[in-house]
């Protein structure tokens, strides 16, 4: 068993039951075309936001256009997932992107923020399934042992847009005009369709006959729209003890019980209740759950920050999270060939936890006079460490679960931690808000004829220096100590990876899971 997990073994060995050659890499290049276009609609829009919001109004409903995203795909990933173990996945694919595809037309000719809005909405149905089906039909393709690689160079390609999507966003803004960050995804989207419906093997359509688990969708869904909501508007919108906020708190709590109920009755759950008897699924879920949100807490936000705080027009905003986009680059692509050669994974989500840890801590100590290089410096240190374990996490769970359920365990996987970027993302909003209310409210002058509501950084460059520069120090002081709560939040992580048990990577792509998946 040591042998197996430790020892490099042949190309054909890891690889039992998988594609080969370039039939492999055409399958590949879809599915990473697809996961691309995803990941980049989750940052693109953010740097380029203020101008949108000058353009378009609406800066009280601003945070939205990132987290309906994140939402909306959110809630469709169990659906995705179980479709996809039920009836195949081609399809489905191609059907998301689709949907990806219309959700980016609406986006480009919105006249309004409730046009772009909604376009991110349709955009997100169609993104949660390019995520979770491009991570199991490369388990349809290729044994565990030998995913390690594929995993990281998928990694590598959410690494790249995840930056690049801010530097796009910015360059778009400052030369093409906003709207042309939503058009050029949509050829993006169609290579993608073409090339995934050409090569990827034909469905299986294994269980065609089974009852779709209507109320696990509606229960599901529900309670993440609920406390989404909750946590968006409370403290900013409403009071947190307000009724409508209480009222959403108990919708969310209600919705989560009839959900565990209903998937306990459903002869075919979305969500299967016995993924969480299994100890690897259950620490690598929380883990994602934790870490994302801290990080997409802090990176939906940090492209403005740099324009306000440091004066950086969108582009150069973009560019500095270059240096994240670097160090994940590196160490996903890294671990990912290192899992696949030795097998050996357990060590790297304990580092994806400590460095992470690491880096957050040294962004507690920036300020409005930190220097560009130190913040790109611990922009480096983040991504590094987050690269380390992200797509190691999906591979050990995908690993646990037998073939069957490979599709399903991804969703689950996906989904609670898609769950925890949204919360992160929603809570930092709401508290940065609140917090940058509280220390601006007073100090700019009613002559100034500048609002909260207004203030983006077009707005502040207008201003007089020293206006600039207390409205600076307001965005740095409003931010950075919401940070400092992610170091202990990522400690917990790192210690919870310890718990994780040695399972060695299959070699055949029709894995049977193991022994505690199947109790």
């Amino acid at each position: 068993m040591s042998k197996q997990q430790h020892t490099p073994a042949t190309p054909a060995s890891r690889d039992e039951g998988g594609l080969h050659g370039w039939r492999l890499m055409a399958v590949f290049l879809g599915l990473a075309i697809g996961m691309f276009v995803s990941s980049l609609s989750e940052t693109i829009a953010s740097t380029a936001l203020p101008t949108i919001v000058g353009d378009l109004g609406g800066v009280e409903i601003m945070q939205w256009v990132s987290t309906t995203y994140i939402l909306a795909s959110t809630v469709v990933m169990p659906f995705y997932g179980r479709m996809g173990d039920r009836i195949g996945r081609k399809h489905l694919l191609v059907a998301a992107l689709g949907l990806y595809g219309a959700g980016k037309f609406i986006c480009g000719i919105t006249p309004n923020m409730a046009g772009l809005i909604l376009g991110r909405a349709v955009s997100g149905v169609g993104g949660g399934g390019l995520v979770i089906l491009s991570q199991a039909i490369l388990a349809d393709v290729v044994s565990a042992r030998a995913r390690g690689k594929y995993m990281g160079a998928i990694g590598a390609v959410f690494a790249v847009s995840n930056v690049l999507g801010p530097v796009l966003g910015g360059w778009f803004v400052q030369v093409t005009g906003w709207r042309m960050i939503f058009w050029f995804t949509i050829p993006l989207a169609i290579i993608a369709m073409i090339v995934t419906g050409i090569f990827i093997p034909r469905d299986a359509h294994r269980r065609a006959g089974e009852k779709t688990d209507v109320w696990g969708i509606m229960f599901s869904s529900t309670f993440v729209v609920a406390l989404v909501l909750a946590c968006s508007w409370g403290g900013d919108t409403y009071p947190w003890l307000s009724w409508q906020i209480l009222g959403l708190f108990g919708l969310a709590a209600a919705c989560f019980a009839a959900f565990i109920v209903a998937e306990k009755r459903a002869t075919s759950p979305v969500l299967p209740l016995s993924l969480w008897k299994n100890r690897n699924f259950t620490l690598c879920t929380l883990c994602g759950m934790l870490i994302y949100g801290c990080f997409d807490g802090m990176v939906n936000y940090m492209p403005t920050y740099l324009q306000i705080v440091d004066h950086e027009t969108p582009e150069i905003a973009g560019l500095m999270m270059i240096p994240m986009m670097a160090g994940t680059l590196i160490t996903t692509t890294a671990t990912g060939f290192i899992a696949s050669r030795t097998g050996r994974v357990k060590w790297m989500p304990i580092a994806m936890g400590a460095v992470t840890a690491g880096g957050f801590f040294l962004m507690t100590t920036l300020s409005a006079a930190s220097p560009a290089w130190l913040i790109m410096a611990f922009f480096f240190v983040v991504g590094f460490g987050l690269g380390t374990g992200s797509q190691i996490l999906v591979l050990i769970v995908q690993n646990e679960f037998p073939h069957a359920m490979v599709g399903t365990a991804t969703a689950g996987n996906n989904f609670y931690r898609q769950i925890g970027s949204t919360l992160g993302t929603a809570v930092v909003g709401s508290v940065f808000t609140a917090r940058l209310t509280g220390l601006l409210a007073d100090k700019i002058p009613a002559n100034a004829h500048v609002t909260l509501d207004t203030l983006t950084p077009s707005v502040v460059d207008k201003l007089p220096s020293a206006l600039q520069a207390t409205i600076a120090a307001g965005y740095s002081d409003a931010l950075i100590p919401i940070i400092a709560i992610f170091v202990p939040v990522t400690i917990v992580c790192t210690v919870m990876m310890f718990f994780l048990k040695k399972h060695p990577l299959s070699t055949v792509v029709a894995n049977k899971g193991t022994a505690e998946s199947q109790s």
